[in-house]
C-alpha cells in the first residue's frame, strides 16, 4: 500500500532490517527505531537511494520504560501518523533463570512485552479512527511451549502470540489487522547476543532473515493472524499440542541447555 507510514522497531539488523526493505520496496514511508543510530542511518540512506522514499530514523532504546512515549513525541514532531506498526525489537538470554542477571531479565520483559504493548496502545487508536493499517508483531515458535534455560524469553513470546490473536479478533471489521509472525531458528545475531551458541538448538539449520521477513510481510498484507515460518516450524508447532507438556518442556530444555 503506497503512501502509508510504517514504524519498525529493532530495524537496525536481522528481521527488522529485512522487513524495512520489504515495506520500502512497496513505497511506504518509514520510521525506523533502534538503539544504534549509525546503523539506522546507514540503512535509511540505502533505502532512500534505492526506492526514493522518505525514511526517518529515531535512535531510541525501547528497553527503557519511558521510550514509547518518547517515540510518540518524536513522531508528532516529524508530522508522522503511523499506519502500520511493526513490533520487532526484542532479545533473549540463555541459561538458568537464577543465574541470569535479574536486571537483564526485567529489561527483556520491558522490551519484549511492556514497550510492545505501550507503543501499540499509543498508536492503535489512530489506526482505528482512520479505519486502515495494522500491527505486525514478531513473536516466535518459542511461543508455543515453555522454554527451560530461556524461561523468560519463551514466556514473553507466548504473551506476544496470545495478545496478538486476541487483538486480531477484537479488531475484526475495523479495517485494522494484527499479525503475529512466529519464526523458528533464524540466521541473525540473536544467538550471539543471547549467549546460546553452545546449545544443541544452535546446531540446527535456520532460515535467513530475508526469507522470514518476506513470509511475515506477505502474511501481514493478506491479513493473516498467525504466520509460522516454514513447514518444519509449522509441523513442530502443531505436534507440540499433542505431546504432554512435561515431555515438551524436557525436550526444549535439552535443546536450550548449554553443552
Amino acid at each position: 500500500m503506497p503512501h502509508e507510514t510504517v514504524l519498525i522497531t529493532g530495524a537496525s539488523s536481522g528481521i527488522g532490517r529485512e522487513l524495512a526493505k520489504c515495506f520500502s520496496a512497496a513505497g511506504s514511508r518509514l520510521a525506523l527505531v533502534a538503539r544504534s543510530g549509525g546503523l539506522l542511518e546507514s540503512l535509511a540512506a540505502e533505502l532512500r537511494k534505492l526506492h526514493k522514499i522518505d525514511v526517518r530514523t529515531f535512535p531510541v532504546d525501547l528497553a527503557r520504560a519511558e521510550a514509547p512515549a518518547q517515540v510518540l513525541s518524536l513522531l508528532r514532531t516529524a508530522g508522522f501518523k503511523v499506519d502500520v506498526l511493526v513490533n520487532n525489537a526484542g532479545f533473549g538470554a540463555q541459561g538458568p533463570f537464577s543465574e541470569i542477571s535479574l536486571e537483564d531479565q526485567l529489561q527483556m520483559v520491558q522490551l519484549n512485552v511492556m514497550s510492545l504493548t505501550h507503543l501499540t496502545g499509543l498508536l492503535l487508536p489512530g489506526m482505528i479512527e482512520r479505519r486502515r493499517g495494522g500491527v505486525l508483531n514478531v513473536a516466535s515458535t518459542a511461543a508455543f511451549q515453555a522454554g527451560p534455560y530461556m524461561a523468560t524469553y519463551y514466556a514473553t513470546k507466548a504473551y506476544v502470540l496470545s495478545w496478538s490473536e486476541a487483538l486480531s479478533e477484537e479488531l475484526r471489521g475495523t479495517g485494522v489487522t494484527v499479525t503475529a509472525l512466529c519464526p523458528g531458528l533464524t540466521k541473525t545475531n540473536f544467538a550471539t547476543a543471547a549467549h546460546m551458541k553452545a546449545s544443541a538448538l544452535m546446531k540446527m539449520s535456520g532460515m535467513s532473515a530475508e526469507d522470514v521477513a518476506a513470509i511475515g510481510y506477505q502474511a501481514f498484507r493478506r491479513g493473516k493472524t498467525v504466520a509460522i515460518t516454514g513447514f518444519q516450524n509449522q509441523f513442530l508447532a502443531f505436534v507440540v499440542r499433542l505431546v504432554p507438556r512435561a515431555v515438551a518442556r524436557r525436550i526444549v530444555g535439552a535443546l536450550n541447555k548449554a553443552r
